[in-house]
């Protein structure tokens, strides 16, 4: 992989971690169209993974302080939710739990699916990646099909996300890991046909996948070491890997800012007419 393959495989990926048009799909068509096969490179999937979450962070790292404040010292400091800051612990809403604390167990429970998949269903899924662009062509139909019924769907509007939810949308998140189901517009349709509000739900998306992404990271870093570093860097320059990372930085912390205004005026109905198109393109080239 060259520099300029690792600079568009590296906005690829950052535009379309946060954009509704699943990541992986849109890797697997670039990769094939540049003539290559990104996922051989564990290194590079690490290093532009490792930097859509550090665009997570820069564009909502002050609410990540401020419920990380509320979860910490829930009595004297940073609730985001300011109406709960003079309330005794005993009366706090959901239980004992203060909305920053609920709002974190929340994302620990959506990690649940999650970790099982990856943990038992690994092997699985990398075979399932390796099945070719139909597959994926026909998850960005789904993805299509999903987007259009949490645009046309009217349900009640909840004022919180429920630990129910929470999971539900997790499972959203595990299926997603299929090349063409896309993440983010998997959890946050799952989340507005739940009744979840449109301003709550893109953040929600974007901060549950942290952790996960973080913890394939890791094991993927573990087995780079495991197999030699020098085997795992074969076919990449450290150029190529820089570039990489920064094009999926900076494009991702543009998409993630684009992403949640999005959401807020309710325009995913255009991302299920692009992966419609889309798929059927890949469906039909496959």
């Amino acid at each position: 992989m060259g520099t300029l393959e690792a600079l568009i495989l590296g906005i690829i990926q950052g535009l379309t971690e946060y954009l509704p048009v699943s990541s992986s799909g849109h890797l697997t068509i670039g990769s094939a169209l540049l003539g290559l096969n990104a996922d051989q490179n564990l290194v590079f999937t690490v290093v532009v993974h490792v930097a859509t979450v550090l665009s997570t962070i820069i564009v909502l790292g002050q609410e990540i302080w401020k419920i990380l404040r509320g979860t910490i010292y829930p009595l004297n400091i940073g609730n985001h939710n300011t109406i709960w800051k003079s309330q005794s612990q005993s009366t706090l809403p959901y239980g004992k739990l203060n909305t920053d604390q609920h709002y974190v167990l929340a994302i620990i429970v959506s990690m649940i699916p999650i970790g099982i998949v990856g943990v038992f269903f690994k092997d699985t899924v990398e075979h399932i990646f390796g099945s070719g662009l139909l597959i994926v062509g026909i998850c960005l139909l789904v993805t299509a099909l999903l987007l259009a019924f949490s645009y046309y769907a009217k349900p009640r509007q909840k004022d919180s996300i429920s630990l129910l939810d929470a999971f539900i949308i997790g499972l959203a998140q595990a299926a997603a890991v299929l090349p063409g189901l896309s993440r983010s517009g998997s959890t946050i349709a799952t989340g507005l046909l739940l009744g979840n509000r449109k301003e709550t739900m893109a953040q929600f998306s974007f901060l549950m996948v942290i952790p996960p992404i973080l913890g394939e990271a890791l094991l993927d870093t573990i087995k780079i070491y495991k197999e030699g570093v020098e085997t795992t860097f074969s076919g990449i320059s450290t150029t190529a890997l820089i570039t990489g990372f920064f094009a999926a930085l900076i494009s991702g912390v543009i998409a993630c800012k684009w992403m949640i205004g999005i959401v807020r005026r309710g325009k995913l109905i255009y991302f299920a007419y692009y992966c419609a198109l889309v798929g059927l393109f890949t469906i039909f080239f496959s």
